[in-house]
């Protein structure tokens, strides 16, 4: 059925929340076509798929769109449930990783977007949550290869586009965040996954991140003076 089926991505390359949709499909091995969109002048079918909060990603299988990118990794994994689940079957796992996947949105995300836009000490309270959150994710990590146990899922899908956004996280906030030695089961994490096809495929290179950043950030300085 999955192989049949007519799948849509709308996304942005560099988005968080883009690329968890990506993964996923990736993961379950769902043949899907993936359209670029430019956030700067967002395109009819964007606007049409997702017309209450306009944003990526959309997903659109079979001409029905599905928004919100965990809304839609769950959707992925209801509707394809032959192969990886991304959930377990277990009620109270499935409980504890929404909570890490909601953990991770709000701890890690919007801190993370707070260095990269703000200055002074909003960005300095953005630098605080992310080492704050990244040690608390080390404590739940740790002794395990992935977040699920043994099993690469929902929560290790969520975070894993983080990776290459890290070191633009670095690079404005003027810190460095040691994961070798602070954080080595997310520093273990982060290899493991970076060896899985899915992940290896899709991420784009961490300096590409920073430069489109960079580039967007200028942009916003010029338009504001």
């Amino acid at each position: 059925m999955a192989n049949e089926d007519e799948v849509k991505v709308l996304g942005f390359w560099a988005s968080p929340y883009s690329l968890r949709v990506l993964i996923g499909l990736e993961e379950k091995g769902i043949k899907y076509e993936y359209v670029e969109q430019n956030l700067g002048s967002k395109s009819s079918l964007l606007l049409e798929m997702n017309p209450v909060h306009k944003k990526v990603p959309v997903l659109i299988h079979n001409g029905r769109p599905v928004v919100e990118s965990i809304i839609i990794l769950e959707y992925i994994d209801e509707v394809w449930s032959n192969g990886l689940a991304f959930l377990s079957s277990d009620l109270y796992d499935r409980a504890m990783a929404r909570f890490w996947v909601d953990f991770i949105d709000k701890k890690l995300i919007i801190p993370g977007l707070c260095i990269i836009k703000s200055k002074a000490e909003e960005q300095e309270e953005g630098k605080r949550q992310v080492i704050a959150s990244l040690a608390i994710l080390e404590e739940t990590l740790k002794g395990k290869d992935y977040f699920g146990g043994n099993n690469f899922g929902i929560v290790d899908i969520t975070f894993a586009p983080l990776i290459c956004w890290f070191h633009t996280y670095e690079i404005l906030g003027d810190f460095k965040i040691t994961f070798e030695n602070n954080f080595p089961s997310i520093f273990f994490w982060m290899k493991k996954c970076m060896e899985r096809e899915s992940i290896k495929k899709l991420l784009p290179q961490q300096e590409k991140v920073l430069r489109m950043v960079m580039r967007f950030t200028k942009r916003s300085s010029v338009s504001e003076a």
